[in-house]
């Protein structure tokens, strides 16, 4: 008769290395980290949120989520290079989430179905005046209109828009989706003016609270002559 082999399976000792087991030198420590979407979007959207509720066919709930950090969803949506989708985890697996495409979807439903802009704030009885309706004074203009400022927004064009209009081609970027004063919000107002205005505001605003470069916006509290 042959002897039965005995068990050769080492017995492990936990208490020699001195990691998670039994005897703990390191402590796990939670730490709270953007996914890739977010935090390659220079826009600061908080994606994998609106994504969530668009999936579960909570369009008007994902369109608010996505609002709160972008008020041209539209547009974005149309002209945006989406870096988001370069950096997106499901790369890896098949194929990126095209999250510009449903950007643009939620942007032209909200459009579509007239959805109000939503605001968090009470009105707080302040004034703000922004130089210049281009991308960064309407952003800049609805901002501060959910915070309850009063903002008024004074352009020397023609119209809305800055590069949005005369820097974007109009088979990338259709007029029709050019961005109005009015879907900012009910206490934003537009004051077109001359050139020679928008110049006087600036002097009012002052050297240190001037917007430079394309699109920049020029703010200060105070007066609306």
């Amino acid at each position: 008769m042959s002897e039965k082999p005995g068990d050769m399976t080492p017995v492990v000792d936990l208490t020699r290395e001195r990691g998670t087991g039994p005897i703990r030198t390191r402590r796990p420590i939670y730490v709270d980290l953007l996914p890739p979407c977010n935090n390659a979007c220079p826009a600061g959207e908080n994606i994998q949120a609106w994504l969530a509720l668009a999936q579960a066919r909570k369009f008007r709930a994902a369109w608010e989520t996505l609002v709160r950090d972008n008020p041209l969803p539209a547009v974005h949506g149309r002209v945006c290079y989406h870096p988001c989708e370069s950096n997106c985890n499901r790369g890896d697996v098949d194929s990126p989430v095209s999250i510009h495409a449903v950007e643009r979807f939620l942007g032209d439903l909200a459009a579509q179905q007239a959805w109000p802009m939503p605001q968090n704030a009470a009105p707080s009885g302040k004034r703000v005046l922004v130089v210049g309706a281009g991308p960064s004074g309407l952003s800049a203009a609805y901002h501060l209109a959910r915070l309850g400022h009063a903002v008024e927004i004074r352009e020397a064009g023609p119209v809305p828009g800055g590069m949005l209009h005369f820097g974007i081609p109009a088979y990338r970027l259709p007029r029709s989706e050019s961005p109005t004063l009015e879907c900012l919000s009910a206490a934003t107002r537009k004051s077109p003016g001359t050139i020679s205005r928008v110049r006087r505001a600036r002097a009012r605003a002052g050297p240190d609270r001037r917007g430079n470069g394309a699109g920049a916006a020029s703010a200060a509290g105070g007066s609306r002559r």
